[in-house]
């Protein structure tokens, strides 16, 4: 006859009663962090939105009181006949100025994000030789300031005659380094090889699946490459600058520096404040309309 072991007892340890039940409230920020972060958050907030506050104020004074009255605060309420006068300075080249600058901004950056999706797709989902080279090549290029292509471009579309086009600054606007890469890893992240496969049995070819499967679910990338492109087109100086002499095919960004430059010769200082207010409103609408684009779950279901 064989006896039972003996049975042991697993003791519980203790909970003391400093030690609260609830792990939230041990894992509590200390109150001087927590302070220290606001404290830093809202110095940041408060560095990035003065700026833009000041240009609201300065954009609705009149010429008599943009220098008389507090630069912080509002005076008497002029914003519309300065913009009055923004559109009918220089016979309304500012409206000129505004149509070259959403077609090289928009359309540069729309076929750049076809392209870098496309390059992108071709890089994450296929095999083919010297695919690590053509994206270390890439990387490359990304790591390089687009400042030194300048020169370069200019001398090369001296050769074929561009320069002072539309085409000498829409070209360079075409080629993204960093949607490519953004989009390769995307895909090669985002798009279940499954699902591919499962699209080859059904019959569809490869550019069916890449427009139809491979392009919606890429979307979220593509809405920051176009935004990243759109911005990088839109704050650009320095190309337009040495590929174009003509005032009617000049951007925005050269044509308010050339009214500041110009303040001697007749351009009033309430003039060039409210075209800058007027040249950050597109980039507001962008932003706010591809925000809801923004989503990284959009193949969360689509094995399934």
């Amino acid at each position: 006859m064989t006896t039972a072991p003996p049975r042991t007892t697993v003791r519980r340890p203790t909970q003391s009663r400093g030690t609260s039940r609830m792990p939230w409230r041990q894992q509590r920020v200390p109150f001087s962090a927590r302070t220290f972060s606001f404290v830093v958050m809202a110095a940041f907030a408060v560095y990035s939105l003065v700026p833009l506050w000041w240009l609201i104020v300065s954009a609705t004074k009149s010429r008599g009181d943009m220098f008389t009255t507090n630069p912080m605060l509002f005076s008497d309420f002029n914003l519309w006949e300065n913009i009055a006068d923004v559109f009918a300075q220089q016979n309304g080249i500012f409206a000129v100025w505004t149509g070259n600058t959403v077609l090289y901004c928009v359309g540069g950056a729309a076929i750049a994000t076809v392209f870098a999706a496309m390059a992108g797709y071709a890089l994450g989902k296929y095999e083919f030789p010297g695919r690590k080279l053509v994206f270390n090549i890439i990387l490359a290029a990304v790591l390089v300031p687009a400042i030194l292509f300048a020169l370069p471009l200019y001398l090369m579309f001296s050769e074929i005659q561009l320069v002072n086009t539309y085409w000498s600054v829409l070209l360079p606007s075409l080629v993204s380094p960093f949607g490519v890469f953004l989009a390769a890893t995307y895909a090669k992240q985002a798009i279940p090889n499954e699902l591919l496969e499962a699209a080859r049995i059904d019959g569809a070819n490869e550019a069916r699946i890449f427009w139809r499967i491979g392009l919606p679910i890429m979307s979220p990338a593509l809405v920051t490459v176009f935004l990243y492109q759109f911005v990088a087109i839109w704050s650009n100086y320095l190309l337009p600058v040495l590929m174009l002499n003509n005032d009617t095919l000049q951007p925005l960004s050269v044509g308010l520096v050339n009214w500041r430059e110009r303040l001697n010769e007749g351009i009033s200082y309430h003039i060039t404040i409210t075209g800058s207010l007027l040249a950050v409103i597109p980039l507001l609408i962008a932003f706010s309309i591809l925000q809801r684009y923004w989503r990284s779950d959009l193949a969360a279901g689509g094995v399934k």
